[in-house]
Parts: structure tokens; sequence; C-alpha cells
């Protein structure tokens, strides 16, 4: 199957004004992308790209005073399939995990495990190892959270969402990723496109999405929280610690989003 992608930024700027923006497709899905994303602004302005420390692609520029569009508008094939469930993936004994894991068994900015690694282990310590824990994590997270962009808040933490029990899908996964990492579970934070492919109607607004993956039996799994099944045409822009690393855009200066737009949707005919 083809999905169509992309996403349109409209910000209004006093004055000039530098911009980090990581919103190109991940590499890792770059060989699927039919049509590039290929970031277009409006006025046309200089744009320079870099990989950051976790090999996102991520784009330079200096916003202008006045109005900047930012858009792109790509297609991508995809396997049609839904996320994989891998129920026999074992846990690693920490002193056996790979030294790049390591990282994201830490706190982070978003994930406090200090905070919260009493809890997690009231919650799960009696639960499996492995894939069934991880299941376990978000089953409870999955219920604990009611969901409304109304709850959106860029400030919060994992603690602070389990104790609000309020949030959106960053938030999910923010406290997922925690909790696993109280467990001994590697676990980074991913963000990307999640459309509506395969999910009967109504459907939400259309956002960019929040999940996590999991280090378990040699290699990383997806886990969604926020949805808690399986889900179709999920395609990464970027991985990181939280939402910290991964912020779609960071501006170092007084600015005004004025209109935003993202849309995925299946090709079809």
């Amino acid at each position: 199957m083809q999905i169509r992608l992309g996403y349109e930024l409209l910000y209004e700027f006093p004055r000039p004004t530098p911009v980090i923006l990581t919103l190109s497709v991940h590499y890792s899905r770059a060989s699927d992308l039919v049509r590039p994303d290929h970031m277009l602004t409006s006025p046309s302005i200089p744009v320079r790209a870099y990989r950051d420390a976790f090999g996102n692609w991520c784009s330079r520029i200096v916003a202008p005073a006045g109005q900047l569009k930012i858009s792109a508008d790509a297609v991508v094939n995809d396997t049609g399939a839904p996320d994989r469930v891998v129920t026999s993936a074992e846990q690693h004994p920490v002193d056996a995990l790979p030294e790049e894991t390591l990282v994201f068994l830490l706190g982070s900015r978003y994930c406090e495990t200090d905070r919260l690694s009493e809890a997690a282990w009231d919650l799960f310590g009696q639960s499996p190892t492995g894939w069934g824990r991880v299941q376990a994590v978000c089953d409870f997270v999955h219920r604990h959270i009611a969901f409304g962009y109304e709850f959106a808040s860029p400030t919060k933490t994992a603690e602070e969402v389990f104790n609000d029990r309020r949030g959106v899908c960053r938030d999910y996964a923010h406290l997922a990723i925690a909790l696993c990492r109280c467990l001994n579970v590697p676990a980074r934070y991913c963000t990307g496109y999640l459309g509506d492919i395969g999910v009967p109607p109504p459907h939400g607004t259309m956002d960019f999405s929040g999940w996590f993956e999991a280090y378990l039996g040699g290699e990383w799994h997806t886990f969604d929280a926020r949805n808690n099944v399986p889900r179709i045409g999920r395609v990464l822009i970027a991985r990181g610690r939280d939402a910290a690393d991964v912020a779609i855009t960071t501006t170092f200066g007084e600015n005004t989003l004025r209109s935003f737009r993202v849309w995925t949707d299946e090709v079809v005919g």
C-alpha cells in the first residue's frame, strides 16, 4: 500500500529567528519514499540539514521576520501490516545489554525514573518479564490516562501524568517509557505519522503521534500505550530519550504558531 503524508505549519516571527526542525521521515524509511518529503518554505529561505546524536535527520533555518510557511507532501510505500507482536521476546539482564541501549535505561527530562521506581516495582514486580511485562505496562498506562487534546502541556512529565491521569499520546509514551526503564527494560521515545488506516470512524483530528520502542530479545519493538493495539501505517520521523530530543520545532526566539496541519492517508485508486 501507499500512504500520502505531510504537514503545513504557519508561523509568525517578530524578528529573524533561528529554528531547528525535526520533520523528515526517518532514514530507515528512506527507501520507501515514492515522493520525497522535501521541506518547502514560503518565502523561500536556505535550509541546512544534519544528523543529530540519535541519527535523526534535522534541518536548520533562520526564519525571517513576518509569516513563514513550512510544508512537505510525500508518498511512502508501506507493507500494510500491523505492528509486530513477538510475545516470546525475552528481557535481557542489565549486564548483558548492548552499550548503545544503556542510555535508554536512564532518567531523562520527561521520564523521571527516580520518582517512579517504587510505583513501577509495586505495580509490575510480580508480572512476567520480557514482552509480557512491557505489555502489562502498556495495559496499565492505557487504562490509567484519560485522553484529551485539552490536557496537552509541553512541560508535563511522566510523574505528573501518573498523578494527574490525563494527557495526550506523548504523555502515554513518557509514562510507559519511565515505568519500563524502572523495570530495567531499555525504552526510547518515537515520533512520527500514524493515521487512522484500518480504524473505523469517527476519526479524530490528525496530528503527529508519539509511541515508544522497548529493547527485548535482541531488537527494538514498537509499543503504543495510547492505542494499545497493533496499528497499520506507522511512519517514523525520529527517536530519542523523550520528547525533548525529538521536538518537531525548536525556536530560539519569540514566535506565534498561526496554523498547523498534518495528514497521513492511504492512497486509494
